[in-house]
């Protein structure tokens, strides 16, 4: 007789910003996120009077890591700002770089930051009931630009992995996402950003499929 997957179902806490029934949740905490922002003093200051406040909280379902399952959950993020940079998640691209990610928006206001290996930027606005889906080959982090929590719920293949030293192999991403002095938000270059040579994007391109093998 067949062994098959079991079906799950799981309910979404969206003031809470938790999938309930999950099975995994890690958070990460300010003292986590050192280096990610521009403003280091403000960052030091921050730490010296706490560190311990949580900017980002994950709870998800991993049933496998075959390349035919989905990995699913949500994801809450704090609203705040480290000088005038808002909260932002680590970020990441696949390490199987040709598998893709939806989110889709269930509370706040944010965006998904994203670039390509050789340097292309977009920035996708993610609303409540907006769906965001990010193409395979993007590097990409969510950012809180809005004044309360920021809850989306993600799906992505479930043999995809997680490349975090892609950002921080180049000084951080391209463009940063800071206040705008008007209630809003305005992206800025990132002087210490180190873009990829062609050789750089080709190497990355190769280990991807050297991964998925």
């Amino acid at each position: 007789m067949m062994m098959w997957s079991e079906p799950r179902r799981f309910e979404v806490d969206v003031d809470a910003g938790l999938m309930h029934g999950s099975g995994t949740r890690y958070q990460k905490r300010l003292q986590d996120l050192n280096g990610l922002y521009a403003d280091g003093a403000a960052f030091d200051a921050r730490l010296a009077s706490g560190g311990q406040e949580v900017v980002y909280d994950v709870t998800d379902f991993r049933p496998s890591s075959s390349a035919g399952d989905l990995i699913t959950g949500v994801t809450r993020m704090s609203p705040g700002k480290i000088g005038d940079e808002f909260y932002l998640t680590r970020g990441h691209v696949h390490a199987i770089l040709d598998r893709p990610e939806l989110y889709y928006g269930l509370k706040g206001k944010g965006l998904m930051l994203m670039e390509s290996p050789d340097g292309e930027t977009r920035i996708i606005e993610v609303l409540p009931n907006t769906a965001c889906y990010v193409a395979p080959h993007w590097i990409h982090r969510s950012v809180n630009v809005g004044d309360e929590d920021f809850v989306m719920l993600f799906c992505y293949p479930a043999d995809s992995g997680q490349d975090y030293g892609i950002i921080e192999r180049s000084q951080g991403m391209k463009l940063r996402i800071v206040d705008d002095g008007a209630g809003g938000w305005r992206s800025v270059e990132n002087p210490a950003y180190t873009g990829r040579s062609e050789a750089d994007v080709l190497a990355l391109l190769e280990r991807g499929k050297q991964v998925a093998a």
